[in-house]
């Protein structure tokens, strides 16, 4: 493939990047690497007049050197409709601003190519999304209700309880039956939201891990095993887990093949999902990671196949 692309790479600050962690890092890296030029922008940086989407933005350039890994050109006001890719990869939470940010994308895709598609996005949050597959899921149920929590969690009597659209572990908790703690949760969440909560039943295989496998384009391309440190029942790696090398097991083959399709044919292009034991529990759309520590087990670079998928798609346009 050749021919140069201008890359918009919509994300959080890069002053904070973990070179060695964050999968967008990677992405531009490997974008860079094939000669496309890249501009960075945040989403408070947007604004749409009539049908014009722009964004005050740097040219970037990256490199993986710790205390320089970036160097922006002077701030600049670029029609966003002139890329020929957005990368949408802004972590949640997956709040007003984020949908608000999908909506004015649709302006621009898919003449410019935004990946992930951003309706598509805005209609498949991860813990929703996966919603549509419950014979893949562990028991679970999304409500507003109290009641209806307290009769779950009697059935099941070991659960988590995590915020919807959340992120990054963050309000994620594990209530044993006898959890006296587990009315003032609800009453902590609630004061400060109008967000309903996500319960599933607790998963022992958890302490084996929970599996982060990377799906391009609806195929299953690698997997990292993240287990929780002890005393946490969190396996995410912001909150401390630890990443362990890993396969894509035939169960987890069977759950990729039953979901793939519908990825593939509504533009999610980069997806991570989250399994653990034999239960899918997210499909991660907004801005999945694992790219890195996958590389670091197995060297494969995923990124290099998002670039061609994304390549071929532009091109063929």
């Amino acid at each position: 493939m050749s021919g140069s692309l201008k890359v918009g790479v919509q994300m959080d600050p890069m002053e904070p990047v973990n070179i060695n962690a964050d999968s967008t890092f990677a992405l531009m890296l490997e974008a860079q690497a094939r000669g496309h030029r890249l501009w960075h922008y945040e989403v408070r940086h947007m604004a749409l007049r009539g049908q014009t989407l722009t964004a005050r933005a740097h040219a970037v350039e990256v490199r993986r050197e710790i205390g320089r890994h970036f160097t922006f050109g002077e701030m600049a006001e670029i029609n966003l409709g002139d890329m020929d890719v957005i990368l949408m990869r802004q972590d949640p939470p997956f709040d007003m601003a984020y949908i608000s940010a999908t909506h004015m994308l649709e302006h621009i895709h898919p003449k410019t190519l935004v990946v992930n598609d951003p309706a598509e996005v805005r209609n498949a949050p991860e813990k929703l999304l996966v919603a549509h597959f419950p014979d893949l899921m562990p028991p679970t149920l999304i409500t507003w209700d109290r009641e209806a929590i307290r009769t779950f969690r009697a059935e099941f009597h070991d659960i988590i309880i995590k915020p919807l659209f959340g992120n990054g572990g963050v309000g994620v908790f594990r209530l044993k039956e006898d959890d006296e703690n587990f009315g003032s949760l609800l009453d902590s969440h609630f004061s400060r939201s109008t967000e309903p909560l996500m319960i599933q039943r607790y998963e022992p295989a958890v302490r084996a891990g929970d599996k982060r496998i990377i799906l391009v384009d609806g195929e299953p391309m690698g997997a990292v095993n993240r287990v929780p440190a002890s005393g946490d029942a969190r396996s995410n790696m912001h909150v401390g887990g630890r990443a362990e090398k890993s396969t894509i097991t035939a169960r987890e083959h069977e759950i990729c093949a039953r979901i793939g399709p519908y990825l593939r044919d509504h533009g999610l292009l980069f997806v991570g999902i989250d399994v653990i034991g034999d239960y899918l529990t997210e499909i991660n759309v907004t801005s999945p990671t694992g790219l890195q520590e996958i590389t670091r087990f197995d060297g494969i670079k995923i990124e290099e196949t998002i670039w061609d998928r994304i390549e071929a798609k532009v091109f063929r346009r």
